[in-house]
């Protein structure tokens, strides 16, 4: 058990969690002790994740929701809490990516990225939020991106992540007097089948976009799922109790 054993309710909720680093995280969260819904677009998407808790002896739920869509996150919430009781940690990790420059990018590329990464973390948080607020006790962990601080060909992204860094400071804002913390976790480059696409949108193999991209770190690596997920998991954690309205960037080294 990890400094979570305070919280009186031991479930959590992780979005995007079928895969990369939502899948990480839901398992470091069952290693840490909590029973982890697995929510994602589609339930049948997050059943390799739930397998794998189970094998390591965890308890998982898979859930299917889109997180832009309200009924349907009130719905994945009610039944949460339902089936593994009222939860009181949340990973915003839901997200996608429609890079593309400014002159090329469509309003539905814009659109997609703000409903899935800001209007999905805001919806999952304010369902989640009387949870944490009726048991003393909460934590809510965003994931933003280096990106936040601006990338060529991201404009919808690193405006949706830099967005979730003022959501997170003013959520830590108004629900720290009920017990919970809200904070940002801002990863670097994380090889994930997202990175891979980029990859292969820019023409080079996924390798070399690695080692190109390594090169610029300063612990000369590129970071991993588990890397983020062990961020979370501090921050998910009774120990981080006043630690609030803050973003970690888990990127290798520090960023201008």
């Amino acid at each position: 058990m990890t400094d979570s054993a305070d919280a009186p309710q031991r479930t959590a909720i992780v979005t995007g969690a079928a895969r990369g680093i939502g899948a990480a995280t839901a398992g470091r969260l069952a290693a840490d002790g909590y029973a982890v819904a697995v929510l994602d677009l589609d339930a049948a998407a997050g059943a390799d994740t739930v397998a794998a808790i189970e094998k390591a002896g965890g308890r998982a739920l898979a859930v299917g929701a889109d997180v832009s869509d309200e009924a349907q996150v009130t719905a994945a919430v009610d039944e949460v809490a339902e089936r593994l009781g009222a939860p009181t940690v949340l990973v915003n990790n839901a997200g996608v990516l429609r890079d593309n420059l400014l002159f090329k990018m469509t309003a539905a590329d814009w659109d997609t990225v703000m409903g899935v990464h800001l209007r999905g973390a805001f919806l999952m948080s304010r369902a989640v939020q009387k949870h944490m607020v009726d048991a003393g006790f909460g934590r809510i962990v965003n994931l933003s991106s280096s990106s936040a601080l601006g990338n060529r060909g991201q404009a919808n992204y690193a405006t949706a992540k830099a967005g979730l860094q003022g959501l997170t400071k003013t959520l830590a804002i108004e629900l720290g007097r009920f017990g919970v913390t809200v904070n940002a976790v801002a990863p670097g480059f994380i090889a994930t089948d997202m990175t891979a696409a980029t990859a292969e949108r820019m023409g080079i193999t996924f390798e070399q976009f690695r080692q190109d991209c390594a090169a610029q770190i300063p612990v000369r690596r590129v970071g991993t799922p588990q890397d983020v997920a062990d961020a979370v998991s501090y921050l998910a954690g009774a120990g981080s109790g006043f630690v609030s309205g803050q973003v970690l960037y888990v990127a290798g080294g520090p960023l201008n």
